[in-house]
């Protein structure tokens, strides 16, 4: 498998790219890369076949050889997550990344186990975005999603606005699952999907984000797992707007 790795955009330009530092360092002290060999480049949305021309004073210089097909979903989707307990946040970016999702927002709910600190924020923030990059060089996006600082429950409002819709899997909505939401939403270019932490999204929670134009919708007659449930929503919505054709 051919080496993937993200331009340093503020030093590349239409025919020449350069390497990050920290992804220089990889490439040449762990993975051996040397002047001739062709790998990944990741910019702009795209994705370049490179091959490497120059590494002199451990700087890895590209020459952009061709684009390759994108990877990225036309639709935006931003992933609401209620901040599972444990290392469970982790799982859920690198997940979320993979799968195609454009924005990672962690939730602190009602419900959830843990309660983060904010003198805790930019750590875990700074975390999960390396979780993040890391993810997408892996699957081969030319974009990196954005994973914001944790946010209070509140505060959600502003963020919701801007989407065109809003999806909520509930496990107390008895009907309408990812198919009708489609089919009442044909065409979107950007979609919010609220999931709660391990307790669920309590009802005064449902009704604030139902005031905020919040659909609950159902995942089926089987409980997800905090961690599972945005990865199963995002699945079923990518595949019924034809993004995994």
């Amino acid at each position: 498998m051919m080496h993937r790795f993200f331009a340093d955009e503020s030093r590349s330009d239409s025919e020449t790219a350069f390497l990050t530092a920290e992804d220089a360092r990889h490439a040449l002290t762990v993975l051996r890369l040397k002047a001739g060999d062709r790998v990944e480049v990741l910019r702009q949305r795209q994705r370049f076949l490179a091959e490497i021309t120059d590494t002199a004073d451990g700087e890895v210089r590209l020459s952009l050889l061709s684009s390759l097909p994108g990877t990225e979903p036309a639709l935006n989707i931003t992933l609401f997550q209620g901040l599972p307990k444990g290392d469970k946040m982790d799982w859920v970016v690198q997940k979320a990344a993979e799968i195609g999702v454009s924005r990672v927002v962690p939730v602190q709910m009602q419900r959830c186990v843990v309660r983060l600190e904010p003198k805790d924020f930019r750590r875990k923030t700074e975390r999960w975005q390396r979780i993040a990059h890391e993810s997408c060089k892996q699957c081969g996006r030319g974009v990196e999603p954005e994973v914001t600082e944790p946010v209070a429950f509140p505060a959600l409002p502003p963020l919701l606005q801007p989407l065109e819709a809003v999806m909520v899997p509930w496990e107390e909505c008895g009907q309408g699952g990812p198919m009708a939401f489609v089919g009442a939403h044909p065409k979107l270019c950007s979609l919010g999907i609220v999931i709660g932490p391990e307790g669920g999204i309590s009802p005064e929670e449902m009704a604030f984000l139902q005031s905020c134009s919040g659909v609950p919708v159902t995942l089926g007659p089987r409980i997800l797992r905090a961690e599972t449930a945005g990865l199963a929503a995002v699945s079923a919505i990518l595949a019924l707007y034809g993004e995994m054709e």
